[in-house]
């Protein structure tokens, strides 16, 4: 069944790079024309650094869009306009790596890993109509305590003061149909921009399976999400190419670099990650919860 899901995958990103390659408009850029191709290249540089630093904090969990926004911000590489697009085009293609190396590499059920994986691409694909009309900042006030609750709670069992986590690869029975159910909800909230990652970290941990088993997991679920909503961007051009570019060829060194510490780290070390993860994810979602209750108030 892995293999089967390996093989949908690769056809998948064969696909994904091609419709790329068609959709693809002409992006004449100000003042590009005329220049050496040096100028060029030392110019996609600042891209494809961004790429490999974020998409190696995305490979541990961390996730890439919070720091990829605040480094084109800080440093005015791409217009805000153009930023949600070229996210979500850039980092399609690290994400399938890091799918084709955890999924590869990383022992978990293949029951509980397909039933997973699918249920959060079918809650995309039908629950994101419903949840973006929801409201945002609820979301996020709830989704942020929820996941320091959470991280509390791992953290008591780091402490043997609460057992959480194990060694488990796979769920089944009920604990499964809560897996599936949960993983559902999470896919369709990747429509109002609330990540995956940390919240699958949490649900596997305490489904008391092995934390390591939430990498295949998780990234799975984004190496079928996100191409998707990148070809919307790339047929609309809402996008920035060369930042895409460079997030996609700088983000696979920073994927690779990343998966091999996950690997070697002790499963204590991994819980320890886990739980440090999801507290900075649990902090980003109040802050931004915080941000949204002032524009309004401005407005």
């Amino acid at each position: 069944m892995k293999s089967i899901l390996l093989a949908g995958l690769m056809v998948w990103t064969v696909s994904y790079v091609i419709l790329w390659r068609l959709l693809a408009r002409p992006q004449p850029e100000k003042g590009a024309q005329g220049r050496e191709g040096g100028k060029k290249v030392s110019q996609f540089i600042p891209f494809a650094v961004t790429g490999a630093f974020t998409n190696f904090l995305d490979t541990l969990g961390i996730g890439s869009f919070a720091t990829s926004i605040s480094i084109y911000k800080f440093w005015n590489l791409v217009p805000d306009e153009l930023l949600p697009g070229t996210l979500n085009v850039g980092h399609a293609i690290p994400v399938i790596v890091q799918a084709f190396i955890f999924i590869a590499v990383v022992k978990v059920q293949a029951l509980t890993l397909l039933t997973m994986i699918a249920a959060a691409v079918l809650g995309a694909w039908l629950g994101s109509g419903i949840v973006s009309r929801w409201k945002r900042r609820p979301i996020q006030i709830g989704v942020g305590l929820a996941l320091i609750a959470a991280a509390a709670a791992m953290l008591m069992g780091q402490m043997n003061l609460f057992p959480i986590g194990g060694q488990q690869l796979g769920v089944q029975g009920f604990r499964l149909v809560i897996a599936v159910i949960v993983n559902f909800a999470l896919g369709a909230m990747q429509a109002l921009g609330i990540g995956l990652y940390a919240p699958c970290m949490i649900l596997v941990s305490l489904l008391g399976m092995n934390p390591r088993a939430a990498f295949p997991i998780m990234m799975g679920s984004c190496a079928f999400l996100m191409p998707v909503g990148g070809l919307r961007f790339i047929r609309g051009g809402a996008y920035h190419l060369r930042a895409s570019l460079g997030l996609a060829l700088g983000g696979i060194p920073g994927v690779l670099a990343a998966a091999y510490l996950v690997g070697s780290l002790p499963l204590r070390a991994v819980r320890w990650l886990v739980i440090a993860v999801v507290l900075y994810v649990a902090i980003l979602m109040l802050r931004s919860a915080q941000v949204s209750k002032g524009s309004k108030m401005q407005k």
